[in-house]
């Protein structure tokens, strides 16, 4: 009976230990991380390749931030195209930038019926 008990016990630890450490292999979380002479971890995508992308799916894109439209969404253009680009007050982190400014922006496609954007989590100012 004792056998049992202790069985079940490390079974039961064992389960909570995989639930806990989520879905991203057992790997912390804890952001930042080494770039290489500035380069991105990320490789840029193409605007035009970023407007058929599924909805939900991670993005990098670079190019210019050319207008603001509206409080918080922007024109972003690359040698491609244009795509409306989402962009929170605090996804800013201190960073200012200009028509004339290189960023890269990293997000996710936002995809509805008649419109693609991307809504950004990190801008950061390339030049």
């Amino acid at each position: 009976m004792k056998k049992v008990i202790v069985v079940l016990v490390f079974a039961m630890v064992c389960a909570g230990f995989a639930a806990a450490q989520g879905f991203n292999g057992g790997q912390q979380a804890y952001g930042g991380g080494f770039q290489d002479n500035g380069s991105s971890a990320t490789a840029a995508t193409a605007v035009k390749e970023a407007l058929r992308m599924r909805d939900e799916s991670y993005v990098t894109v670079r190019g210019n931030i050319v207008k603001r439209l509206t409080d918080d969404k922007y024109l972003f253009r690359d040698a491609t195209g244009e795509i409306v680009v989402d962009i929170d007050n605090e996804d800013w982190a201190g960073v200012t930038v200009g028509p004339d400014d290189t960023v890269e922006l990293s997000g996710e496609i936002d995809r509805d019926f008649n419109k693609v954007e991307i809504d950004v989590g990190i801008v950061r100012k390339v030049n």
